[in-house]
């Protein structure tokens, strides 16, 4: 029998929630500066629209990760916290969250290696694209959520543009997924997970 999903109430404040565990300044693995190549490469786990619900698999799939970036509609506390329990943990409001929460900024900008990554759940742009994103926000890597839809996308300077699809209820006829970011110097791989 496969394991039973957490599933948990999207009612559920998220008020409480704070980073368990290692916090981002202290994840050894994120540099402010210059990093050398010979380090191994600094693994993100991305995750998005779970709806508090943190399927089993999300943990396996990101196993040995260094950072999980949650793009919004987290769904509560617990969905977070048991992320915490993998990897640190830097998330952002989705349109079905407390916007009022401090512990979940609209956006956020986050060092990787020799790359920024900008976060946020895409609908204050409404209907989010590669394209608005791209022009909205200056960042090397840009991750999103809202639409669901996977997506992975270079522009012509090499700015990635990545959507890991949705992990919580299936809905839209759309497989689950999340997504891993292996960066190692300015060079970043991108790998969409399905989840059962």
């Amino acid at each position: 029998m496969p394991p039973r999903p957490l599933d948990f109430a999207a009612t559920e404040s998220t008020r409480s929630w704070s980073r368990y565990g290692k916090t981002l300044a202290e994840a050894a693995s994120i540099s402010h500066g210059p990093r050398e190549t010979t380090h191994r490469p600094f693994v993100v786990g991305v995750i998005s629209d779970t709806h508090g619900l943190l399927r089993p698999q999300v943990a396996e799939a990101f196993s040995g990760v260094d950072l999980i970036v949650h793009a919004g509609d987290v769904g509560g506390q617990r969905v977070l916290t048991a992320l915490a329990e993998i990897a640190p943990v830097e998330a952002v409001s989705g349109n079905v969250d407390d916007r009022h929460d401090p512990m979940l900024a609209r956006a956020r900008s986050i060092p990787v290696s020799r790359l920024t990554l900008h976060v946020s759940h895409g609908d204050e742009l409404g209907r989010p694209t590669p394209e608005l994103l791209l022009a909205r926000y200056d960042e090397d890597i840009i991750v999103f959520g809202h639409t669901h839809r996977q997506i992975v996308l270079r522009d012509r300077r090499g700015r990635l543009v990545v959507n890991p699809g949705a992990a919580g209820p299936r809905r839209f006829n759309l497989q689950p997924s999340v997504a891993r970011l292996i960066v190692a110097d300015r060079d970043v791989q991108v790998e969409i997970i399905a989840l059962g």
